[in-house]
């Protein structure tokens, strides 16, 4: 499998939340998320070849996070820190040079943007990224705030639509449409 795009220096490739509780088998599973894998390879190869940044986000909860249902959140427990389900997909080629970035790690506070909280737009800016480019899970969720903030951080900003799975399939036309009104581009 090879990249369709074209990255640059001043490309930054944004892998959200392709974490164990996401994928077939998880606590919060997105059909199709393991599939997802094989192409998110193939762009992280052609984004680290062009000398592109990598950046692969993460929920990182702690044990009683607030969004899970049993603190009176919509999800169920997932993405614990330190254990399996919140380890990226074991078939997911994440090199040295891929940035990891953590959200979501505070008991009291949910973040769904991989910018909410975590310094990465100032990051994005300082290493002179022009561009995002986002795929990842789940579209319906975090690959869809993640969009909106690149948009409202000034980044030109892309959504691989076909390297991102929805929660809720029947939500993916709404996103795109957001998406675009907030100057995104998605390629399908």
């Amino acid at each position: 499998m090879t990249s369709s795009l074209h990255y640059q220096r001043q490309d930054a490739l944004l892998v959200v939340d392709m974490q164990n509780d996401f994928c077939e088998g998880g606590s919060l599973a997105i059909n199709g998320g393991n599939a997802l894998v094989p192409g998110i390879n193939a762009e992280i190869a052609a984004a680290l070849d062009a000398g592109a940044l990598v950046v692969a986000s993460r929920d990182w909860h702690p044990v009683d996070h607030i969004s899970f249902d049993h603190r009176g959140g919509p999800w169920p427990t997932h993405c614990v820190q330190d254990t399996p389900g919140a380890e990226f997909h074991p078939d997911l080629n994440l090199p040295d040079e891929v940035i990891r970035v953590s959200k979501a790690t505070a008991f009291n506070a949910d973040a769904y943007s991989a910018f909410d909280g975590t310094g990465l737009g100032d990051y994005l800016r300082e290493k002179g990224i022009k561009r995002v480019v986002v795929c990842g899970l789940a579209l319906d969720v975090c690959v869809h705030a993640t969009v909106l903030a690149a948009c409202r951080e000034g980044f030109t900003t892309l959504l691989l639509e076909t390297l991102s799975a929805a929660a809720d399939p029947d939500a993916i036309e709404r996103c795109r449409h957001d998406m675009q009104d907030a100057g995104a581009e998605v390629h399908a």
